[in-house]
């Protein structure tokens, strides 16, 4: 019998792409998998989908940036099917990549609110759903190779994957008590539609309020996304979704699906090592450089 049989997974953005990847990796093992996406239409073939091979599904409706329709997928779950174990933090968009003084307000507000507060309320939502039947479950918080190093033009999306990472960090050595594991996901390029993201953009990040426009104004669509060549030829979503199995049945912290990009991190760490090295040399700071270092165990 799978470790997985009869468990429940709420996965986030779980209609296409990634998340349906991870819901049918999962399902195939026996889990129960609650499919919450924004975009209804697409959610319901998402479902149909897994319930043709055989999985149980059903589909929530979700708006990640809304608390109080968390919640409510929340309590529809644990109607359904009973005890959640685990859920995917994997809604997120790409906001348009551009230079600091072309990118406006409300494209930082999207971005941030979807990709950041998004995980944010979903880990209030559901970590105490997850602890109050006390047999501990998973968190997979989905950041993107961005979270490891600095994108350049690609401002509020960079800043929330970096964000999901420390967050994924500090979650892990919180819940470890609660034997709740947490990994955070960093692919590269990953053949879905995330470039596409504006098709389900929220009315209030569109700009001005729709009772300022004219009766005729239509949101207008931005110019082609300039990443939109690499996410078309990424890699297939169902090895990630088969990536994420392996590596939490491994107890990663971080999930890479790119190795060639060890080498980009390599440089990074090795910046920040010898950056803690000038410092330790630093006349400035020979009163503090052998104080005892603040450390946590992530495991």
């Amino acid at each position: 019998m799978s470790s997985y049989e009869n468990k429940t997974a709420i996965i986030t953005g779980g209609a296409e792409g990634i998340g349906l990847a991870v819901a049918r990796s999962y399902g195939e093992r026996g889990m129960n998998i609650v499919v919450a996406d924004i975009d209804e239409a697409q959610m319901a073939l998402g479902v149909k989908e897994l319930t043709d091979l055989g999985i149980k599904a059903i589909g929530l409706p979700l708006d990640v940036v809304e608390p109080s329709q968390w919640q409510d997928v929340v309590t529809k779950t644990q109607s359904e099917f009973g005890d959640i174990h685990f859920l995917l933090n994997n809604a997120g968009v790409s906001g348009m990549p551009g230079p600091i003084e072309k990118t406006k307000h409300n494209d930082w507000r999207w971005v941030l609110d979807v990709n950041l507060m998004g995980v944010v309320y979903g880990a209030e939502a559901v970590v105490p759903a997850i602890k109050q039947h006390g047999q501990g479950g998973w968190m997979v918080n989905v950041a993107s190779m961005a979270g490891m190093s600095g994108v350049p033009y690609a401002n509020a999306y960079t800043a929330t994957k970096v964000a999901v990472v420390g967050m994924s960090e500090s979650w892990r050595a919180e819940l470890k008590k609660d034997n709740i594991l947490v990994s955070v996901l960093c692919p590269a390029f990953v053949k879905t539609r995330i470039h596409l993201s504006y098709r389900n953009r929220q009315e209030q990040y569109r700009g001005a309020p729709k009772s300022e426009r004219p009766a005729s104004a239509k949101p207008s669509s931005p110019a082609k996304n300039p990443g939109a060549e690499f996410v078309e030829n990424g890699i297939d979503p169902r090895i990630v979704g088969e990536r994420v199995v392996e590596a939490v049945e491994a107890r990663e912290m971080y999930i890479f699906t790119h190795p060639m990009n060890r080498e980009l991190v390599q440089k990074r760490s090795k910046a920040i090592d010898d950056a803690f090295a000038r410092a330790q040399a630093s006349p400035l700071l020979a009163d503090v450089k052998d104080e005892a270092p603040i450390s946590f165990d992530i495991g």
